[in-house]
């Protein structure tokens, strides 16, 4: 079985080939002129590894309406957003709701499935290490909200058997059930994704052992209550 981090670095090599001709073409870039000159709108509509890196962070946060074609320029930028967001250098939460603003389902077969099998690839490799690069809890919420659901995560997690995905199950769980977050939990920028709902049963469905008695007792507590 190929190792799961190299399966990642498979996947977002071939995330760029799939952007690719999307990527190297020039393209007309219009946006907000009080935050960004006309140097930086013209580096956006150029090829995409010609941008300077600190544009990358800004356009992957930036609200929508600072762009004339938000979607598009999204898009083409896809590839160099995604990396940053694996090596947890932009706002998760921020990013995953910028991808549902820019409809990213409704892109090519080709787009869509390449970003999938980063998804799943990025997923697989975060549970085979701990620590991780980020925090579980962001990537779990990233991944929740750019495909509207927990199930295939929470599916992926369960039969991931290492230490790694234990102990990032313990940590997750020192998060979610401070103040009792678990209990009305919601993922996203603009809390598209009621959690609770999957996350609980999952939860309490897992084999015994997986959680830590004191932490199984708060999650019970609020699943009962």
């Amino acid at each position: 079985m190929t190792d799961p981090h190299q399966q990642l670095q498979d996947a977002l090599d071939a995330l760029d080939a799939a952007f690719a001709p999307r990527t190297e073409l020039p393209v007309s870039v219009g946006g907000c002129t009080c935050c960004y000159g006309r140097e930086a709108l013209e580096a956006l509509a150029g090829p995409v590894h010609r941008i300077p890196d600190n544009l990358i962070p800004c356009v992957a946060h930036e609200v929508p309406s600072h762009w004339d074609d938000f979607p598009g320029l999204y898009r083409k930028l896809t590839p160099r957003i995604v990396r940053l967001l694996i090596a947890d250098q932009l706002l998760h939460k921020s990013v995953a709701s910028q991808f549902l603003a820019a409809r990213w389902r409704e892109w090519t077969a080709t787009e869509r499935t390449a970003l999938e099998n980063v998804w799943q690839a990025w997923w697989r490799s975060f549970l085979h290490s701990h620590p991780g690069t980020g925090d579980v809890t962001r990537v779990i919420e990233t991944l929740a909200t750019i495909t509207g659901t927990l199930a295939p995560w929470l599916a992926i997690w369960a039969r991931t058997r290492t230490r790694a995905a234990d102990l990032h199950l313990g940590d997750a769980l020192d998060r979610w059930l401070i103040e009792d977050e678990l209990a009305d939990l919601h993922f996203g920028f603009y809390n598209e994704v009621h959690a609770t709902p999957e996350l609980l049963p999952w939860l309490l469905s897992l084999e015994d052992g997986r959680i830590d008695a004191a932490q199984l007792m708060g999650i019970e507590r609020i699943a009962y209550s």
